[in-house]
């Protein structure tokens, strides 16, 4: 978040961050601060609110354009609810897995990943769920979600049984 704040000995404050907001002390001047030569007039306020959002606006775009479209692993997925966003299960990792792509998660043996979806299978495709590795380092937040082979973890405890099918969605494998 970015922004300018000002205070001139002229009795006036005045704060930029994606909007104005100006407050007057006693001895603000309406008639100064209003003048269209004024550096900081209303009309010149709108229109840097107006070019920040623009900026903010292509920088959101731009950053989704530096996002890369993987091949999708499955076309659908199975999780606990609709967002995908309560774990399924905490696993043990019995075999080191080096990530090939950024839609994947390194894994080494003896590390505890929590899962959050599970790929439906397609014929002739690798089973992968998806899962964050537990570290001291997450202790506060989740981890660094990515994909992984089935086969590599052992399910220590099933919190809840994923019944609930979802389509995958483009966004569910793109490497930003």
């Amino acid at each position: 978040m970015w922004g300018v704040c000002l205070h001139w000995k002229g009795g006036w404050f005045c704060c930029l961050y994606f909007t104005h907001f100006c407050s007057k002390t006693e001895d603000f001047d309406k008639e100064f601060h209003d003048h269209p030569s004024h550096p900081l007039s209303s009309a010149r306020m709108a229109q840097l609110s107006r070019l920040a959002i623009v900026l903010l606006t292509l920088c959101a775009v731009c950053r989704l354009s530096f996002a890369f479209a993987m091949d999708k692993l499955a076309d659908a997925k199975l999780c606990v609810d609709e967002e995908c966003s309560r774990t399924i299960s905490v696993a043990r990792v019995i075999e080191d897995f080096i990530a090939p792509d950024c839609r994947f998660i390194n894994l080494r043996q003896g590390q505890t990943v929590y899962v959050y979806s599970k790929l439906v299978a397609e014929e002739g495709a690798g089973v992968f769920w998806s899962g964050s590795v537990y570290s001291d380092r997450y202790v506060e937040q989740m981890g660094i979600v990515g994909y992984f082979p089935s086969n590599l973890v052992k399910e220590m405890h099933v919190f809840e049984k994923a019944e609930v099918e979802l389509p995958t969605q483009g966004v569910d494998f793109y490497c930003i």
